[in-house]
């Protein structure tokens, strides 16, 4: 238990499915009360609100498409209305969409998964900071990859790229809002298997050979980043900004 978080606001974007499901979950067990954004997920999503309602904390599902401005905007509106205010945002939102090679990538495949991974990041964040700001002390946490580190396996040139960018995107943001008290780091997962993701994108062949290579012989699970993800928005009042954690078991380090 978290004493930190009791009672805090939190808004996690795509916070009813894999990772995103385990963040929120995690969020709720320490005390905090959750906005779930949600895209296809509402099942899930409605399951968590009652999971939180249960334990007495506010809980609140709002579907959208955030590469969509206006969606993005209603998001945050939605959550500082239903919570009151705004605490910590969790960027989870994202996909690989498809593996295509750098000769099949078109323009419009390319434009869609920045869309989803890095200019929907850039919406919510930027309709969520004023209300961070209110606060004396706030956080944000974006989920990157270890493909943004490594360029991922083939077919992923798309996608690592977007997530490198948002290991820029922190530490610039880090700097550019840390004078209104608002903490912002990253997390960079590597193989997380029992996921959506890695269950559409990545064969058993490729993850056994990735677990191969994993200094503590195993893969990840979606607990592992969840945990890494509430350690560092607990810290709003601590001295961690601009910090990518990396969750890969090793098989990636600076």
């Amino acid at each position: 238990m978290n004493n930190k978080l009791s009672g805090k606001n939190i808004l996690v974007t795509a916070g009813a499915q894999g990772i995103g499901e385990s963040i929120t979950k995690h969020f709720i067990d320490n005390g905090a009360n959750v906005a779930i954004h949600y895209f296809s997920s509402a099942d899930t999503a409605n399951q968590l609100t009652d999971y939180a309602d249960s334990k007495g904390q506010k809980a609140l599902a709002v579907s959208g498409d955030l590469t969509k401005e206006a969606d993005a905007n209603a998001l945050v509106e939605k959550t500082v209305e239903a919570l009151g205010s705004l605490d910590i945002l969790i960027n989870n939102a994202g996909s690989l969409v498809a593996r295509k090679r750098l000769e099949e990538l078109e323009a419009e495949f390319w434009h869609r998964v920045m869309d989803i991974n890095m200019t929907s990041m850039l919406f919510v964040t930027r309709a969520a900071a004023p209300y961070l700001a209110k606060n004396e002390n706030s956080s944000i946490v974006n989920l990157a990859s270890l493909a943004g580190r490594k360029g991922g396996h083939a077919g992923s040139l798309a996608y690592a790229t977007s997530k490198g960018a948002i290991l820029t995107f922190t530490r610039a943001l880090a700097s550019e809002l840390g004078p209104q008290g608002t903490r912002v780091n990253a997390v960079a997962p590597g193989l997380i298997l029992g996921t959506s993701f890695h269950n559409t994108h990545t064969t058993k062949e490729s993850a056994s050979k990735t677990i191969a290579g994993i200094p503590i012989e195993r893969a990840g699970n979606a607990s592992d980043v969840a945990r890494a993800v509430v350690y560092l928005a607990s810290e709003y009042d601590g001295f961690i900004t601009g910090a990518t954690l990396d969750i890969n078991g090793g098989v990636y380090n600076m």
